[in-house]
């Protein structure tokens, strides 16, 4: 499988993604995967790994360039999502795969946990 199909299987799935970017370690809940200026983009919440910019404590929210993500594999665990969403459209022009539920942008109520 390549890097775009382990991703969307992750968010079919609800499985964690280990993988490098930009060098660092980075452990991801993926969320939603599309295009970017036809580019191939993945929202996702960082909650564990490395980061240049820092990872605040619990997580945060990241667009990243799938042609960048690097040594990608899939892990079971726990599911990490946040609900102050990143806005998908701001990563995204277009959508391919979504995690079901998604949670909703700009809730100040919890993201349910699976």
């Amino acid at each position: 499988m390549d890097r775009y199909e382990l991703i969307a299987e992750a968010i079919r799935t609800k499985q964690h993604v280990r993988a490098r970017y930009q060098g660092a370690a980075r452990v991801l809940a993926p969320h939603a995967l599309g295009t970017k200026r036809g580019t191939p983009h993945v929202l996702a919440y960082q909650f564990a790994g490395e980061s240049r910019s820092g990872l605040p404590e619990g997580g945060e929210w990241r667009c990243l360039n799938l042609e960048e993500l690097e040594d990608v594999s899939l892990q079971p665990g726990p599911w990490h999502s946040a609900a102050n969403v990143f806005n998908p459209q701001s990563c995204l022009d277009e959508i391919d795969v979504a995690v079901e539920p998604f949670p909703p942008y700009g809730s100040s109520e919890p993201a349910p946990a699976t």
